[in-house]
């Protein structure tokens, strides 16, 4: 259903308002780079400051723009649980092939409110939800065992796992299943987590350079994870200098260097220090895009 390489799209800005012209242009240079499906409105599109009429506007642009080419997952995660019903029910609107929805942040829910959160907003709708859990941003951690739990539900299918722990992709295969679709959510273990079970990353590195993240992933899907290491070895620079400082703001100002869009990011983050934009600069190098 879902694998590959898939861009946690980025949201282009020209003067604080939405790009949509270059949103649509970036799909279309995607898909022909070999990327394997989208997701807008993630962190990475800066939903947090992105309001609700707009988060709503870039799920409906790409779903538009992909025309049923390549599969689109929509963010739709919240720590209001209400919130997050919305967004779901208008992912399903809009034509998307699945939500992507984030453990509720900041408020901490109990792992049996989790599988409340997550059952509520699986009967709210009939689209797959792909469960997202990260850490490090949400400051709770969904265990093996409830996303065993939650696995049992039809239209939760699989999980974006960002925890960087690559046992737990052995732990959720056992746990939930062969099916249930493992994706990574971190861009320097992809090649590993792939190995441990894994089908794809919902990348953003994949902004940068989906053509070199499309090739990784199908090297992986077909056994050949010499010459995924090998497309790996090339990005390690790339991916350590985007995440110097918070991920999007490193993608826009590679991609910016690359002709493809602004680097203009929405407050409270902000553009790149000297040092960091070096760093991307030499990356790129590296992976010999510029």
């Amino acid at each position: 259903m879902f694998k590959g390489s898939m861009p946690a799209l980025i949201t282009p800005f020209q003067n604080g308002e939405l790009d949509l012209d270059t949103l649509e242009k970036l799909v279309e240079w995607h898909i022909g780079e070999g990327s394997h499906g989208f997701v807008p409105v993630g962190t990475t599109g800066e939903s947090p400051t992105l309001t609700h009429e707009e988060h709503e506007i870039v799920i409906d642009t790409v779903v538009k723009a992909a025309a049923g080419r390549v599969p689109v997952i929509a963010g739709a995660g919240s720590n209001n649980t209400v919130e997050a019903m919305r967004f779901v029910q208008f992912a399903q609107k809009a034509g998307a092939d699945g939500a992507l929805v984030v453990t509720p942040y900041y408020n901490k829910p109990t792992q049996r409110g989790l599988i409340a959160h997550f059952t509520a907003l699986h009967d709210c709708a009939d689209i797959p939800i792909i469960i997202y859990n990260i850490p490090g941003r949400s400051v709770v951690d969904m265990t093996p065992e409830t996303m065993a739990e939650l696995a049992k539900l039809p239209r939760i299918v699989g999980v974006k796992d960002a925890t960087g722990d690559l046992a737990r992709v052995c732990e959720q295969r056992l746990a939930c299943g062969p099916d249930f679709v493992q994706l990574s959510g971190e861009d320097a273990t992809a090649h590993g987590f792939n190995a441990q079970g894994g089908v794809g990353c919902i990348s953003v590195t994949a902004n940068v350079a989906p053509g070199l993240l499309a090739q990784m992933q199908n090297a992986c899907t077909a056994g050949d994870y010499g010459t995924a290491l090998a497309i790996q070895d090339k990005l390690m620079p790339l991916h350590n200098a985007i995440f110097t400082e918070p991920g999007l703001v490193g993608a826009k100002y590679a991609m910016s260097r690359l002709g493809l869009c602004s680097d203009e990011v929405r407050l409270p983050l902000t553009s790149l220090t000297d040092e960091t934009k070096a760093l991307l600069d030499a990356g790129l190098v590296h992976a010999g895009l510029m």
